[in-house]
Protein backbone atom coordinates (compact mmCIF):
# COMPACT_ATOMS: atom_id res chain seq x y z
CA UNK A 1 0.00 0.00 0.00
CA UNK A 2 1.15 3.29 -0.48
CA UNK A 3 -1.16 6.44 0.07
CA UNK A 4 -1.33 9.87 1.02
CA UNK A 5 -4.13 9.97 3.86
CA UNK A 6 -5.47 13.86 4.98
CA UNK A 7 -6.62 14.05 8.30
CA UNK A 8 -10.38 15.24 8.32
CA UNK A 9 -9.65 17.91 11.50
CA UNK A 10 -5.87 19.63 10.96
CA UNK A 11 -5.71 18.56 7.66
CA UNK A 12 -2.33 17.31 8.06
CA UNK A 13 -0.95 15.01 5.13
CA UNK A 14 0.37 11.24 5.50
CA UNK A 15 1.78 8.88 3.96
CA UNK A 16 0.94 5.20 4.61
CA UNK A 17 3.64 3.18 2.67
CA UNK A 18 3.18 -0.56 3.52
CA UNK A 19 5.45 -2.02 0.83
CA UNK A 20 8.55 -3.35 3.83
CA UNK A 21 4.56 -4.25 5.35
CA UNK A 22 6.48 -3.90 9.07
CA UNK A 23 4.55 -5.92 11.74
CA UNK A 24 5.15 -5.89 15.25
CA UNK A 25 7.93 -8.62 15.01
CA UNK A 26 9.89 -6.26 12.49
CA UNK A 27 10.50 -3.53 14.85
CA UNK A 28 13.68 -3.13 17.08
CA UNK A 29 13.03 -5.12 20.24
CA UNK A 30 15.95 -3.61 22.60
CA UNK A 31 14.33 -0.65 24.37
CA UNK A 32 16.92 0.34 27.00
CA UNK A 33 16.68 0.89 30.44
CA UNK A 34 16.95 3.68 32.41
CA UNK A 35 19.33 2.32 35.02
CA UNK A 36 19.31 4.50 38.40
CA UNK A 37 21.26 3.62 41.72
CA UNK A 38 18.74 5.60 43.78
CA UNK A 39 15.25 6.47 42.67
CA UNK A 40 13.39 9.73 44.13
CA UNK A 41 10.09 8.49 43.33
CA UNK A 42 10.29 5.29 45.37
CA UNK A 43 8.75 4.21 48.67
CA UNK A 44 10.32 6.07 51.66
CA UNK A 45 12.34 8.49 49.64
CA UNK A 46 10.00 10.90 50.05
CA UNK A 47 11.94 13.23 51.50
CA UNK A 48 13.99 13.74 48.32
CA UNK A 49 11.18 15.34 46.17
CA UNK A 50 9.98 18.88 46.32
CA UNK A 51 6.57 18.82 49.36
CA UNK A 52 4.10 17.33 47.66
CA UNK A 53 1.20 19.26 46.03
CA UNK A 54 -1.48 16.47 46.22
CA UNK A 55 -1.39 13.00 47.77
CA UNK A 56 -3.39 10.05 48.35
CA UNK A 57 -2.22 8.32 50.97
CA UNK A 58 -3.59 6.37 54.67
CA UNK A 59 -5.25 8.25 57.22
CA UNK A 60 -2.76 9.74 59.92
CA UNK A 61 0.03 9.61 58.16
CA UNK A 62 1.77 12.96 57.60
CA UNK A 63 2.62 14.76 54.23
CA UNK A 64 6.24 13.27 52.38
CA UNK A 65 5.89 10.47 53.97
CA UNK A 66 5.41 6.82 53.44
CA UNK A 67 1.27 5.55 53.83
CA UNK A 68 0.41 7.00 49.85
CA UNK A 69 -0.24 5.14 46.87
CA UNK A 70 -0.24 8.90 44.76
CA UNK A 71 2.00 11.75 44.40
CA UNK A 72 1.92 14.96 42.90
CA UNK A 73 4.98 17.00 43.76
CA UNK A 74 6.82 20.09 41.69
CA UNK A 75 8.73 19.08 38.92
CA UNK A 76 12.79 19.49 40.75
CA UNK A 77 13.30 21.25 37.10
CA UNK A 78 10.71 22.90 35.79
CA UNK A 79 10.40 24.33 32.39
CA UNK A 80 7.82 26.80 33.53
CA UNK A 81 7.47 27.73 37.50
CA UNK A 82 4.80 30.14 38.80
CA UNK A 83 7.77 31.62 40.70
CA UNK A 84 8.27 33.91 37.71
CA UNK A 85 5.47 36.96 37.04
CA UNK A 86 3.85 36.79 33.95
CA UNK A 87 5.22 39.66 31.94
CA UNK A 88 5.08 39.95 28.02
CA UNK A 89 7.15 42.27 25.46
CA UNK A 90 7.90 42.56 22.33
CA UNK A 91 11.13 42.65 20.54
CA UNK A 92 10.89 44.19 17.08
CA UNK A 93 9.14 41.36 15.42
CA UNK A 94 9.80 39.16 17.81
CA UNK A 95 6.97 38.15 21.04
CA UNK A 96 8.07 36.72 24.12
CA UNK A 97 6.96 36.20 27.75
CA UNK A 98 7.92 34.91 31.08
CA UNK A 99 8.46 31.52 32.05
CA UNK A 100 5.09 31.42 33.99
CA UNK A 101 3.34 28.37 34.47
CA UNK A 102 3.39 24.87 36.31
CA UNK A 103 5.35 21.44 36.12
CA UNK A 104 4.38 18.66 38.22
CA UNK A 105 5.18 15.27 38.36
CA UNK A 106 2.32 12.70 39.22
CA UNK A 107 4.03 9.41 40.87
CA UNK A 108 1.87 6.47 39.94
CA UNK A 109 2.68 4.27 42.23
CA UNK A 110 4.64 3.27 45.24
CA UNK A 111 6.52 0.27 43.55
CA UNK A 112 9.56 0.95 41.42
CA UNK A 113 9.05 -1.94 39.17
CA UNK A 114 5.46 -1.73 38.37
CA UNK A 115 4.99 -1.09 34.85
CA UNK A 116 1.50 1.09 34.02
CA UNK A 117 0.16 -1.80 32.25
CA UNK A 118 0.56 -3.78 35.39
CA UNK A 119 -1.59 -1.94 37.75
CA UNK A 120 -4.99 -2.85 38.63
CA UNK A 121 -7.66 -1.05 37.21
CA UNK A 122 -8.60 1.01 40.63
CA UNK A 123 -4.92 1.91 40.81
CA UNK A 124 -5.15 3.39 37.62
CA UNK A 125 -8.25 5.36 38.31
CA UNK A 126 -6.69 6.87 41.51
CA UNK A 127 -4.57 8.36 39.21
CA UNK A 128 -6.64 9.56 36.99
CA UNK A 129 -8.39 10.99 40.06
CA UNK A 130 -5.04 12.41 40.31
CA UNK A 131 -5.23 14.24 37.33
CA UNK A 132 -8.58 15.62 37.73
CA UNK A 133 -7.68 17.40 40.97
CA UNK A 134 -4.78 19.48 39.47
CA UNK A 135 -6.34 20.07 36.78
CA UNK A 136 -9.56 21.66 38.27
CA UNK A 137 -7.64 23.41 41.23
CA UNK A 138 -4.50 24.55 38.12
CA UNK A 139 -7.46 25.65 35.88
CA UNK A 140 -8.70 28.60 38.63
CA UNK A 141 -5.39 30.44 37.99
CA UNK A 142 -6.37 33.17 35.97
CA UNK A 143 -3.27 33.16 33.63
CA UNK A 144 -3.50 29.66 32.70
CA UNK A 145 -4.98 29.08 29.44
CA UNK A 146 -4.06 25.04 28.78
CA UNK A 147 -3.06 22.29 30.78
CA UNK A 148 -1.16 19.24 28.98
CA UNK A 149 -0.75 16.60 30.97
CA UNK A 150 1.27 13.46 29.74
CA UNK A 151 3.30 10.40 30.06
CA UNK A 152 6.43 9.64 28.72
CA UNK A 153 7.46 6.24 28.82
CA UNK A 154 10.76 4.94 28.45
CA UNK A 155 13.60 6.29 27.79
CA UNK A 156 13.23 6.42 23.98
CA UNK A 157 10.07 8.54 24.63
CA UNK A 158 11.88 10.55 26.92
CA UNK A 159 11.73 9.91 30.03
CA UNK A 160 14.59 10.35 32.79
CA UNK A 161 13.40 7.95 35.31
CA UNK A 162 12.16 4.43 34.87
CA UNK A 163 9.74 4.83 38.26
CA UNK A 164 5.99 4.81 36.46
CA UNK A 165 4.92 8.36 36.37
CA UNK A 166 3.04 11.08 34.35
CA UNK A 167 3.42 14.97 34.24
CA UNK A 168 1.32 18.26 33.80
CA UNK A 169 2.49 21.18 32.67
CA UNK A 170 0.26 24.57 32.28
CA UNK A 171 1.25 27.15 30.00
CA UNK A 172 -0.01 31.09 29.71
CA UNK A 173 -0.68 30.37 25.68
CA UNK A 174 -2.71 28.05 23.63
CA UNK A 175 -0.35 25.79 21.71
CA UNK A 176 -0.33 25.61 18.39
CA UNK A 177 -1.11 21.92 18.00
CA UNK A 178 -4.46 22.53 19.99
CA UNK A 179 -5.08 25.64 18.27
CA UNK A 180 -5.05 23.95 15.06
CA UNK A 181 -7.37 21.68 16.30
CA UNK A 182 -10.06 23.75 17.35
CA UNK A 183 -9.65 25.66 13.75
CA UNK A 184 -10.01 22.33 12.12
CA UNK A 185 -13.30 21.61 14.47
CA UNK A 186 -14.98 24.91 14.22
CA UNK A 187 -14.77 25.08 10.26
CA UNK A 188 -16.08 21.85 10.43
CA UNK A 189 -18.88 22.35 12.28
CA UNK A 190 -19.81 25.36 10.84
CA UNK A 191 -19.99 23.58 7.29
CA UNK A 192 -22.08 20.30 8.66
CA UNK A 193 -22.81 21.42 12.06
CA UNK A 194 -21.35 18.29 13.77
CA UNK A 195 -18.56 17.83 15.55
CA UNK A 196 -16.05 16.31 13.97
CA UNK A 197 -14.35 13.45 16.10
CA UNK A 198 -18.24 12.04 17.01
CA UNK A 199 -18.39 11.92 13.30
CA UNK A 200 -15.34 9.93 12.87
CA UNK A 201 -16.72 7.92 16.05
CA UNK A 202 -19.51 6.98 14.35
CA UNK A 203 -18.07 6.29 11.10
CA UNK A 204 -15.22 4.08 12.52
CA UNK A 205 -17.69 2.50 14.61
CA UNK A 206 -19.71 1.84 11.59
CA UNK A 207 -16.92 0.91 9.70
CA UNK A 208 -14.88 -1.40 11.39
CA UNK A 209 -11.95 -1.71 9.84
CA UNK A 210 -10.17 1.06 12.70
CA UNK A 211 -11.31 0.44 16.29
CA UNK A 212 -9.34 -1.67 18.29
CA UNK A 213 -11.67 -1.98 21.11
CA UNK A 214 -15.18 -0.54 22.34
CA UNK A 215 -15.83 -0.22 25.92
CA UNK A 216 -18.92 1.16 28.20
CA UNK A 217 -18.09 4.95 27.54
CA UNK A 218 -14.92 5.02 25.09
CA UNK A 219 -13.57 3.73 21.86
CA UNK A 220 -9.59 3.00 20.91
CA UNK A 221 -8.98 3.57 17.62
CA UNK A 222 -6.24 3.67 15.22
CA UNK A 223 -6.94 6.70 13.26
CA UNK A 224 -7.38 7.40 9.37
CA UNK A 225 -4.55 9.38 9.13
CA UNK A 226 -1.74 7.72 11.34
CA UNK A 227 1.12 9.61 11.58
CA UNK A 228 3.22 6.49 13.65
CA UNK A 229 2.86 2.97 13.59
CA UNK A 230 0.13 1.69 16.05
CA UNK A 231 -1.01 5.37 16.78
CA UNK A 232 -3.82 4.64 18.82
CA UNK A 233 -6.56 7.23 19.96
CA UNK A 234 -8.79 6.94 22.95
CA UNK A 235 -12.49 8.95 23.21
CA UNK A 236 -15.21 9.31 24.87
CA UNK A 237 -18.18 8.54 22.92
CA UNK A 238 -20.84 10.87 24.31
CA UNK A 239 -19.31 14.15 23.13
CA UNK A 240 -17.45 16.35 25.96
CA UNK A 241 -15.73 19.06 25.34
CA UNK A 242 -13.51 18.98 28.48
CA UNK A 243 -11.52 16.43 30.62
CA UNK A 244 -11.97 18.17 33.86
CA UNK A 245 -15.84 17.09 33.35
CA UNK A 246 -15.08 13.60 34.31
CA UNK A 247 -15.03 15.12 37.82
CA UNK A 248 -19.14 14.39 38.13
CA UNK A 249 -18.53 10.86 36.27
CA UNK A 250 -16.92 8.31 38.32
CA UNK A 251 -18.44 5.92 36.17
CA UNK A 252 -16.55 7.34 33.00
CA UNK A 253 -13.30 7.77 35.40
CA UNK A 254 -13.32 4.03 36.08
CA UNK A 255 -14.15 2.92 32.40
CA UNK A 256 -11.04 5.04 30.67
CA UNK A 257 -8.77 3.49 33.59
CA UNK A 258 -10.21 0.31 31.58
CA UNK A 259 -9.67 1.65 28.66
CA UNK A 260 -5.89 2.71 29.52
CA UNK A 261 -5.10 -0.97 30.98
CA UNK A 262 -6.38 -2.65 27.82
CA UNK A 263 -4.51 -0.62 25.16
CA UNK A 264 -1.58 -0.70 27.38
CA UNK A 265 -1.29 -4.16 28.06
CA UNK A 266 -1.76 -5.13 24.22
CA UNK A 267 1.25 -2.49 23.46
CA UNK A 268 3.18 -5.11 25.97
CA UNK A 269 1.95 -8.57 24.46
CA UNK A 270 1.87 -7.53 20.72
CA UNK A 271 5.01 -4.89 20.45
CA UNK A 272 6.64 -5.85 23.35
CA UNK A 273 6.51 -3.25 25.79
CA UNK A 274 7.41 -0.74 23.43
CA UNK A 275 8.50 3.15 25.14
CA UNK A 276 5.41 5.42 24.05
CA UNK A 277 4.17 9.33 24.42
CA UNK A 278 0.37 9.38 25.72
CA UNK A 279 -1.15 12.86 26.02
CA UNK A 280 -4.68 14.47 26.94
CA UNK A 281 -5.88 17.09 24.17
CA UNK A 282 -8.80 19.07 26.29
CA UNK A 283 -10.23 22.18 25.52
CA UNK A 284 -8.26 25.17 26.62
CA UNK A 285 -9.49 27.33 29.03
CA UNK A 286 -11.68 29.87 26.57
CA UNK A 287 -15.63 29.61 26.26
CA UNK A 288 -17.24 28.72 22.92
CA UNK A 289 -15.81 25.33 22.53
CA UNK A 290 -18.53 23.10 23.74
CA UNK A 291 -20.41 21.94 20.78
CA UNK A 292 -17.60 21.33 18.69
CA UNK A 293 -14.30 20.72 20.51
CA UNK A 294 -13.42 16.63 21.55
CA UNK A 295 -11.36 16.05 24.34
CA UNK A 296 -9.50 12.69 24.03
CA UNK A 297 -6.08 10.95 24.75
CA UNK A 298 -3.36 9.94 22.07
CA UNK A 299 -0.67 7.17 22.11
CA UNK A 300 2.14 7.26 20.06
CA UNK A 301 4.09 4.16 20.33
CA UNK A 302 8.29 5.14 19.71
CA UNK A 303 8.82 2.16 17.39
CA UNK A 304 10.63 4.26 14.38
CA UNK A 305 12.95 7.96 13.92
CA UNK A 306 11.68 11.01 12.02
CA UNK A 307 14.29 11.38 9.84
CA UNK A 308 15.22 14.19 6.86
CA UNK A 309 11.88 14.10 4.98
CA UNK A 310 9.85 14.40 8.19
CA UNK A 311 11.46 17.31 9.38
CA UNK A 312 11.90 19.07 6.18
CA UNK A 313 8.21 18.59 5.35
CA UNK A 314 5.92 18.07 7.96
CA UNK A 315 4.90 14.62 6.36
CA UNK A 316 4.90 11.41 8.69
CA UNK A 317 5.96 8.49 6.70
CA UNK A 318 4.29 5.49 8.50
CA UNK A 319 4.82 1.95 7.45
CA UNK A 320 2.24 0.04 9.02
CA UNK A 321 -1.33 1.18 7.72
CA UNK A 322 -4.12 1.67 10.67
CA UNK A 323 -5.93 -1.18 9.37
CA UNK A 324 -3.21 -3.39 10.03
CA UNK A 325 -2.45 -1.97 13.24
CA UNK A 326 -5.84 -2.62 14.14
CA UNK A 327 -5.70 -5.73 13.65
CA UNK A 328 -2.74 -6.33 14.92
CA UNK A 329 -3.90 -5.16 18.20
CA UNK A 330 -7.37 -6.34 18.58
CA UNK A 331 -8.19 -9.64 20.05
CA UNK A 332 -10.72 -11.80 18.89
CA UNK A 333 -13.69 -10.68 21.77
CA UNK A 334 -13.55 -7.09 20.08
CA UNK A 335 -14.41 -7.88 17.34
CA UNK A 336 -17.77 -5.84 16.46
Amino acid sequence: MMELRKDPIIKRWVIISSERSKRPMDFKKSHDEIETSFCPFDYGNEYSTPEEILAFREPNTTPNSPGWWVRVVPNKFPALSTKNTLKKQGLGIYDEMSGYGFHEVIIETPEHNTKFSQMPIDQIKEVIWAYIKRFKEIRKDKNIKFIQIFKNKGQEAGASLSHPHSQLIATPIIPVTIKSEIEGSKSYYDFRERCVYCDIINQELKDKQRVIFKTEEFVAIAPYASRFPYETWILPIKHSHDFGTLENHENLVKDLAKALSMITKRFDKKLDDPPYNLFIHTAPFINGLEVFYHWHIEILPRLTHAAGFEWGTGFHINHVSPEQACADLMEEKDIL
